[in-house]
């Protein structure tokens, strides 16, 4: 029922500026979660099970982390059909992210800019949140650092942010790729690389000790990356035995939007501009890791199509968003059957 509405509701929610619809979809989404109407409204997406990372997923098509940062509408957002949820990025302390506006729709180009700045009410909100939802399905954790930690400093944000997530997490995932904290990407140098997930395994072993289980973990990494910052990247994955990478997060280009109203704001390009970037970047690190770094694509996917092309391209599992934002409940159902 509700994907058939979608449609009209999105067009009232594009009327509005974009941050106050999406606060708007959260509290809606959060509130019809907690009564069960979500439930009731959305159609059941069939089971597709898919064992990744060593965890069995219902199906392969997940939410990519940034719609609901602080985790308090996970209930809502799994009754829409998905096979995993991801929340966060949450970093140590609460912080309001960049100054507003800074969330722009080119609808033209169904795509989306952001310069949040990774806001969120801090992790000990977040992991109340997390606890209190009943969803018992896959949950990733995203993990990031505060805004004001100097980037020689950053892995401390991170260790501490994975020691308070564990206990809650299905995956933890390491964003070093948003382009809206400052010099956040050169963490994704083959120094500053190495030295992190070396860090991040050596607090997980310690973890999994502590807790008496595994939860793996995953890496996310930009689109504008060169064939060497790949081959690179992979290399330090296998090193390391990280459990996953998700490729990619938004994209700096806007050679696809040129001219376009909004297009010259500052922040990360998501949705349709960024597919194909998004799906070589899965063909050429999927070359270097083959199977042993299990691969998570997400970026502009709008279609069944657009999801069986990035398994095609060595994906095992996919997220949606921004295609989610334009499309609705409908493509969580439309990707399932197309991967079935």
């Amino acid at each position: 029922m509700f994907s058939s509405l979608y449609p009209l509701v999105r067009r009232q929610l594009f009327r509005m500026d974009a941050e106050e619809a999406h606060h708007l979809t959260l509290r809606l989404l959060g509130a019809a979660g907690r009564t069960g109407l979500a439930r009731a409204l959305c159609a059941r997406v069939p089971d597709a099970p898919r064992t990744v990372m060593g965890l069995t997923f219902r199906n392969p098509v997940g939410l990519a982390a940034g719609l609901d940062k602080d985790g308090a509408c996970i209930d809502g957002l799994a009754a829409l059909g998905f096979g995993f949820i991801e929340v966060g990025t949450v970093t140590p302390r609460a912080q309001p992210g960049n100054p507003r506006p800074r969330m722009f729709r080119l609808p033209e180009a169904n795509a989306l800019i952001n310069r949040m700045g990774f806001n969120n009410a801090g992790v000990d909100q977040f992991v109340k949140n997390v606890q209190a939802a009943r969803y018992s399905g896959i949950l990733g954790l995203n993990i990031g650092k505060n805004a004001d930690t100097p980037l020689e400093r950053a892995a401390e944000d991170y260790l501490y942010c994975l020691e308070r997530v564990y206990p809650f997490a299905s995956y933890v995932t390491v964003n070093i790729s948003s382009p809206n904290t400052k010099n956040l990407r050169q963490l994704q140098g083959t120094d500053e690389l190495d030295a992190l997930l070396g860090a991040l395994k050596d607090k997980q072993q310690r973890l999994t000790d502590l807790h008496g289980k595994l939860v793996p973990l995953a890496l996310k990494i930009a689109p504008d990356l060169d064939d060497e910052q790949i081959k690179s990247i992979a290399s330090i994955l296998l090193r390391h035995q990280f459990e996953g990478v998700i490729a990619t997060n938004t994209t700096l280009s806007r050679s696809a939007v040129e001219g376009l109203p909004h297009a010259n704001e500052a922040g990360g390009l998501s949705g349709m501009p960024v597919r194909d970037a998004s799906t070589e970047v899965i063909r050429k690190l999927h070359a270097e890791v083959g199977s042993a770094v299990p691969i998570i694509g997400v970026g502009g996917i709008f279609s069944g199509a657009d999801a069986h092309a990035k398994i095609a391209a060595g994906a095992s599992l996919v997220q949606l968003y921004t295609g989610f934002i334009y499309q609705g409940p409908a493509l969580v159902e439309q990707c399932v059957r197309a991967l079935a």
